[in-house]
């Protein structure tokens, strides 16, 4: 079980920084969701990965039991990953719609000193 949940979440840190490092504004949020995936899978396998197991020590003297903290942690980071991915999708789509495109290039033109040389100051 643990082997599986390992892999798991290497293939999403792997998928996650590969299209991170894409130049294209969907790719790189796709990306960040991904990576936020396999932070809360770690998570999640922090809890302890038990079978049929309850979620808090009960008065009856359970021996095994599953930590409640880890699963309420990825519960509320579930909720802001997505207000923040539905915030970057509207600032993609933003971008998209005024440029025609959605790569994400940063040339020597843009930036702030060469316009200041470009217009003589």
């Amino acid at each position: 079980m643990e082997i599986i949940v390992a892999s798991v979440i290497g293939v999403l840190t792997a998928g996650g920084i590969y299209l991170i490092l894409r130049l294209r504004a969907f790719p790189v949020i796709l990306g960040l969701s991904l990576l936020s995936y396999a932070v809360n899978v770690f998570i999640f396998a922090t809890g302890r990965l038990k079978v049929n197991a309850p979620p808090i020590l009960q008065d009856h003297g359970a021996a095994v039991y599953t930590d409640p903290l880890p699963q309420a942690l990825v519960l509320t980071a579930i909720v802001i990953s997505f207000g923040m991915t539905a915030v970057l999708v509207m600032i993609a789509l933003g971008a998209f719609l005024e440029a025609d495109h959605d790569r994400i290039d940063i040339t020597a033109a843009d930036t702030p000193e060469a316009e200041e040389k470009e217009s003589g100051e």
